[in-house]
């Protein structure tokens, strides 16, 4: 069915974990349309000064997504400098990969933390806003392992999981609100937070770039659900009729069992793991 094309020419765009990887593609994607971007990060100087790169008319503000306090004094402050927010991409996250019988209780929380209860927090915060002014958008930023969960990556599978389902719960409560929910599931995406984790076979790379245009397009056409690289939406389907004995031994053929754990290069994820933490 034809899509009407909205422009983005104006609107407001605020974006969680926007400093750098697909945060900083999707501001430059939506910013060359012609919107005034606002980003969000723990770090409020390096939010300011991302946000310098993309031009005046655009902001950065600190903001704690697993914070709904914070959460809300962002979404404040964004409307408080450029008017009421358009869209909301709620893009931080945080990947932390071991077995999950060794993940450490502050991993486990973190990554709940952030992938989860901040997405919490944003859609509902955004959803508020926006169903009283009968128009806007969330973006929420899962993962293809928000379809298929991953050895080694356990909780960072499981909060990507809950991501798909809270979008897809809140996408049906606002029929009829003129407010719409758009869930992003990616594959691999070459960020800091991919670094190091392996290959299956036939799996393309993303770069951030794609991913940055793929939201800003979903946006334009009003779309509720984007997986990248497309093609992969229509492998879905057919997989998921499999018994799970069969999806466990095709992981295995194309090497995805090993994507998140044996391939691993632990040494290129140390330094983003050790920060992430702290």
């Amino acid at each position: 069915m034809d899509r009407d094309v909205v422009s983005v020419d104006g609107m407001v765009v605020a974006i969680t974990g926007g400093c750098g990887g697909i945060g900083m593609a999707t501001a430059r994607s939506f910013a060359l349309r012609g919107a005034r971007v606002a980003l969000g990060d723990l770090d409020g100087d390096a939010a300011q000064a991302a946000a310098a790169e993309l031009g005046d008319q655009h902001i950065g503000l600190a903001v704690d997504v697993g914070d709904a306090g914070s959460f809300e004094s962002f979404l404040d402050g964004v409307e408080d400098a450029l008017g009421p927010i358009d869209v909301l991409v709620n893009n931080a996250g945080v990947m932390l990969l071991g077995p999950l019988d060794e993940e450490t209780e502050e991993s486990t929380e973190t990554t709940i933390r952030v992938n989860l209860v901040g997405v919490i927090n944003g859609t509902k915060l955004a959803m508020a806003r926006m169903k009283g002014r009968g128009r806007g958008r969330v973006v929420n930023i899962a993962s293809q392992a928000g379809k298929t969960g991953f050895p080694g990556g356990a909780t960072y599978s499981a909060t990507k999981f809950a991501v798909v389902g809270l979008s897809e719960a809140a996408r049906n409560e606002l029929v009829g609100t003129g407010v719409g929910i758009t869930c992003v599931m990616p594959g691999p995406v070459r960020t800091e937070l991919a670094g190091g984790i392996g290959n299956a076979k036939g799996v393309r790379w993303l770069s951030p770039y794609e991913v940055g245009e793929g939201i800003a397009r979903a946006v334009e056409m009003g779309e509720s659900e984007v997986w990248l690289p497309p093609i992969t939406r229509w492998l879905q389907p057919p997989t998921s009729l499999l018994s799970a004995d069969l999806r466990d031994r095709l992981m295995k053929v194309f090497g995805a069992d090993r994507v998140l754990s044996g391939a691993v290069d632990e040494s290129a994820r140390s330094e983003y793991e050790g920060r992430v933490l702290r």
